[in-house]
């Protein structure tokens, strides 16, 4: 409706003014029903270029504008010059129709067709199992590739690690600390080791493979292997808990091996953009606006990350990606920016690479926050975090709020098994409809296609609109990766069933018009399980 809106009102401004180049004309939704379904501020843009009072201007459009009465029922003017539009219940009959003759397919676009599009996120190296702290990156980064794929882009998901340095010496060394405890060796964990228990399982895997013929080798290399190898396996066991599946995973050591970090310092150079000081080699970020010059190389000789993250994203656009989106944690708002000035300076296009960063999740535990820390051992893990509230909560908790905001994960809320949970409201609403469907069929028996124009009272009209609403909320979400839109959407979409079934019976009312309220009720349950299905979590049909 929108686009026909923007059309008409196009034609209107040119027959106006004879003009065929006029300011974009935005259409919104009025924060108030009772100021009509869609509006434009297009006369008070207007009013500077056309030397007119906007109120004047809207008068004019109004009675130049030619709706469709079958779409459109009223043009009102409010304000200094709003233009406010509703829409003709036939139109929404009409696309109530469509919706329920194509739920597989309503709700998705080609906004974004033709496009391919990288997610990286997760990313974690493999030192031990994923923690809440990396739950709100996985969640996301899922779900923004939903969204993508439900706007016609095709979308590969990508993990990003890396399995070498210093953090995997110490995960070899601390898997050997333990194998040689358990085979009764004197050996003590280090104060930087990894102390969790699942270190000691990996360990207690060496033992059963290799019995105690490792006790003499210096080696890290098995040590490291087995614990790469196991710790990667409940990674994807716990990702798929959480129905995140991956496309490829990509090992920083590539880079290396590769060519592309001496590729990335050799153009940099060529450039003038690097220099060396103090046995460093140093990126001349000053040149960017920063007030400071970044290490690329350290005087050991290691690099920081900031330069395989260069590489890593010229090889992304390299293949051919429109755009790669980076799900980072707060802690990196210091550091991308770097990163982007690097492809920048090495002649890609920033604009391909869009970061969504979001602020960190706090474990609220009996009314506390539980603090989280790999190595010590002292976090929670995403698995028992399931395990104690399950996927679906843990999924929704994680997407319930802004990304720029930072989440309270609270147990004892996520626990709740009823409306206080906000995860279960959503459910509910959905098995509740299943629910009275299942008893209005087994008494109204369908013979023919149901006569939607029934449908008149204020509750229906209103569950129709939002239901109608249901593809522009998916393509804000997308546009602006932010899940919590679609949550938001489908909360109202809850609260307006809930008014409807208070207002409007279906038991005992006449068959046509029981026969269309189920219609519509039906098409609440297809909206409801698409926007469930989009965030990875489950739509069911009893609780």
């Amino acid at each position: 409706m929108k686009e026909y809106l923007e059309k008409i009102i196009i034609e209107a401004l040119r027959e106006m003014t004879g003009l065929d180049e006029h300011p974009p004309v935005i259409i919104e939704n009025p924060r108030s029903p009772e100021h009509g379904d869609a509006a434009t501020n297009i006369a008070m843009v207007l009013a500077k270029p056309l030397r007119k009072p906007p109120r004047a201007i809207a008068e004019e459009l109004v009675k130049t504008i030619k709706a469709d009465p079958s779409r459109v029922s009223a043009i009102e003017i409010a304000g200094p010059g709003f233009i406010n539009f509703r829409f003709a219940n036939d139109w929404l009959y009409v696309e109530l129709a469509g919706l329920l003759g194509n739920p597989d397919t309503f709700g998705r676009s080609d906004i974004n067709a033709g496009k391919r599009i990288q997610v990286e996120f997760v990313s974690a190296n493999p030192t031990g199992p994923l923690t809440v702290g990396h739950g709100r990156n996985a969640v996301l980064g899922d779900t923004v590739a939903r969204l993508f794929e439900w706007t016609g882009a095709t979308v590969d998901r990508e993990y990003y690690f890396n399995n070498a340095g210093r953090q995997m010496r110490v995960l070899g060394e601390s898997v050997r600390s333990r194998y040689l405890q358990l085979v009764g060796r004197d050996a003590e964990l280090s104060d930087e080791g990894y102390q969790g228990e699942y270190i000691v399982d990996i360990a207690r895997n060496l033992v059963g493979e290799h019995g105690e013929s490792l006790t003499g080798t210096a080696d890290l290399g098995p040590f490291q292997k087995i614990a790469e190898d196991q710790i990667f396996d409940d990674i994807k066991n716990t990702l798929g808990r959480m129905k995140i599946r991956m496309d490829t995973y990509f090992n920083e050591r590539d880079l290396y091996e590769n060519g592309d970090i001496d590729r990335v310092l050799t153009r940099l150079r060529e450039k003038g953009l690097i220099y060396e000081e103090e046995g460093a080699t140093w990126f001349k970020t000053t040149e960017f606006g920063k007030e400071k010059d970044t290490v690329l190389v350290k005087s050991s000789g290691e690099p920081t990350y900031r330069l395989p993250d260069i590489a890593y994203h010229a090889n992304k656009l390299d293949r051919g990606y429109d755009l790669v989106i980076d799900i980072f944690g707060a802690d990196h708002i210091a550091t991308y920016p770097d990163v982007l000035s690097g492809i920048e300076s090495l002649g890609y296009d920033t604009k391909k690479v869009s970061v969504l960063v979001y602020q960190f999740v706090t474990i609220v535990k009996d009314g506390k926050p539980y603090k989280m820390s790999t190595r010590k051992a002292n976090f929670v893990t995403l698995d028992e975090l399931m395990d104690e509230v399950g996927a679906d909560v843990t999924r929704f908790f994680f997407l319930m709020r802004s990304p720029g905001t930072h989440l309270e994960f609270d147990i004892a809320q996520a626990r709740e098994a009823g409306e206080k949970n906000p995860v279960f409201y959503l459910q509910y609403a959905h098995a509740r409809i299943k629910s009275i469907m299942r008893k209005a069929n087994e008494v109204y028996a369908q013979e023919s296609e149901p006569d939607l124009s029934l449908l008149t009272h204020e509750a229906e009209i209103a569950v129709i609109k939002r239901l109608l609403g249901f593809p522009e909320a998916v393509a804000a979400a997308a546009h602006h990766m932010e899940p919590h839109r679609l949550i938001n959407f489908l909360n109202e979409l809850a609260a307006g069933f809930h008014r409807f079934y208070h207002d409007c019976r279906i038991m005992g009312e006449e068959k046509a018009i029981a026969e269309a309220r189920i219609a519509l009720l039906n098409g609440v349950t297809m909206v409801m399980s698409s926007g469930l299905g989009i965030l990875g979590i489950d739509a069911p049909d009893s609780m």
